[in-house]
C-alpha cells in the first residue's frame, strides 16, 4: 500500500441521499472533499463540496487524489464499491481504503427476479467488450451483464444462437423510476443490469470442435488439445504463454475455463495473428493477447507465465530454452522426426512426461466403415 491518507470509499445506490445509512452520511458530511460522478454528487446536498472524477480516469486519478493529500476524502461508488467499482481501482493502484457499501445492483437485481446468488453467473462489461458475454452461455445458464450496450449485447446473442433466451432490463434498481422490460427491445438508460436465461446450443469450456475455429490448418486439434491442457493444468488467474498459436485454440481454450485467466499468443504469421483475434472474440475471451512476431525474440518483453504451450517452433534455437528458464509448466508438441528429437533430448535432459499421440477416426470406407490416421504428435511435458 502507498503511504497516502486514507480513502473512504461510500457506496451509494439509485435512491441517493435518502437511501444512505446515518453512518455513511456522517463520512459524507464530515469529508473535506467528496469525489464521484457527476450523477453521484448530484444526490449530495448542496452545501458538500464535491469534485468530479478526471476524463479518462486513470490517467489523472494520482494527480487528483495528490490534491487532496492529508485531508480527509469521500470517494462515492455505485453501491457495492468493490463490484466493477472504484473501489477496485483504488485498491489495485496501491491506495488504502475503508468502505461502507451500498445494495448491490447484482443483489437488486437477484432479488427482483428470485435467483440465487449460486445459480447465477455475473458479467462486467463495463469499459470492455460485450463479447465477454460469449464465454458464459450455456443452455439453463441464468447471467447477469453489467454495462452492456442493448444493440451489441442483442446482436452478440442471436449470432451465437441466444435468441430464444428470455432477456430483461433492469434499469435503475432501487431508485424511485426503477423499471424492469424486455430486454430485446428499447433503449434502456445507463444504469441497466441485463438478465438472461439462457436458451440456446451448448458449447464446452474445452475441446471445442474443431470446426468452430478459423483457421488455416495450423490448429491444434480438440484430442491433442484437450490433452495439452490437462497437461497445462491451469488454476484461475494463471498466465499462459501459447507459442507459435495457429489458430489461437489453446490460448483461448484456458482463457475460458475461468473468468481471471488469462493468455498471450505469439505467431509470427501476420494473417494468423489476425485471425487468432477473431477466434478469441468469437469464442468469449476478447482480453486474449495477441503478438505478432517470432520467438523467441518475441518472448522476451512478456511478462513471465504460469505455464508455456508450445504448438509450432520447437526446432526453432532457443525456443524450448526460453520458455524452460521461465520456470513455468511447458507443454510442447512435436509432429516431424527433427522436432521430435529436441523432444526427446529434453526429455533426456529434464524428465517429465513424453509421449506418442496417434487418433484414429471412423469415416466412410466404400460401403463400409474404416478408421482414417491422423498425423502422430510426440507431447512433452515438464514437471
Amino acid at each position: 500500500m502507498r503511504e497516502k491518507s486514507r480513502l473512504t470509499v461510500v457506496g451509494i445506490g439509485a435512491d441517493g441521499w435518502p437511501g444512505l445509512a446515518e453512518t455513511a452520511r456522517a463520512v459524507v458530511l464530515g469529508a473535506d472533499v467528496v469525489i464521484g460522478a457527476p450523477r453521484q454528487l448530484a444526490y449530495l446536498p448542496p452545501d458538500v463540496p464535491g469534485v468530479p472524477w478526471p476524463s479518462p480516469l486513470l490517467p489523472g486519478l494520482d494527480a487528483l487524489l495528490a490534491e487532496y493529500e492529508g485531508q480527509r476524502v469521500c470517494v462515492l461508488a455505485s453501491g457495492d464499491p468493490f463490484l466493477s467499482g472504484v473501489g477496485t481501482t483504488l485498491v489495485t493502484h496501491g491506495y488504502e481504503v475503508e468502505a461502507l457499501p451500498a445494495v448491490s445492483s447484482v443483489t437488486l437485481a437477484r432479488a427482483r427476479l428470485g435467483w440465487s446468488a449460486e445459480e447465477t453467473e455475473v458479467v462486467t462489461v463495463v469499459g470492455r467488450s460485450s463479447a465477454r458475454v460469449a464465454r458464459v452461455l450455456a443452455p439453463g445458464r441464468r447471467v447477469l451483464v453489467l454495462g452492456a450496450d442493448a444493440a451489441a449485447l442483442r446482436s452478440l446473442l442471436t449470432v451465437r444462437g441466444y435468441a430464444e433466451s428470455e432477456l430483461f432490463a433492469l434499469e435503475n434498481l432501487g431508485g424511485p423510476d426503477e423499471r424492469i422490460s424486455d430486454g430485446w427491445t428499447g433503449e434502456p438508460g445507463p444504469l441497466t443490469v441485463f438478465a438472461l436465461d439462457c436458451v440456446g446450443p451448448a458449447l464446452p469450456l474445452i475441446g471445442i470442435p474443431d470446426d468452430v475455429y478459423a483457421h488455416d490448418g495450423q490448429l491444434t486439434k480438440r484430442d491433442l488439445r484437450v490433452s495439452a491442457l490437462a497437461r497445462l493444468a491451469p488454476s484461475p488467474g494463471e498466465l499462459l504463454w501459447d507459442v507459435g498459436a495457429g489458430a489461437g485454440s489453446v490460448g483461448i481454450e484456458w482463457s475460458r475455463l475461468h473468468g481471471l485467466n488469462r493468455a498471450i499468443a505469439i505467431e509470427r504469421d501476420p494473417g494468423r495473428a489476425e485471425r487468432i483475434g477473431r477466434n478469441a472474440l468469437d469464442l468469449g475471451v476478447p482480453e486474449l493477447e495477441v503478438v505478432t512476431g517470432a520467438a523467441p525474440e518475441a518472448l522476451s518483453a512478456l511478462p513471465a507465465p504460469d505455464a508455456v504451450f508450445i504448438g509450432g517452433g520447437v526446432t526453432v534455437p532457443e525456443v524450448l530454452d526460453t520458455c524452460l528458464a521461465t520456470g513455468a509448466r511447458v507443454v510442447a508438441h512435436a509432429v516431424t522426426v527433427e522436432a521430435e528429437q529436441v523432444l526427446t533430448r529434453a526429455y533426456a535432459q529434464h524428465g517429465g512426461e513424453l509421449v506418442r499421440i496417434g487418433v484414429e477416426r471412423a469415416g466412410p470406407l466404400g460401403g463400409f466403415t474404416g478408421w482414417t490416421p491422423a498425423r502422430v504428435v510426440t507431447q512433452w511435458s515438464s514437471r
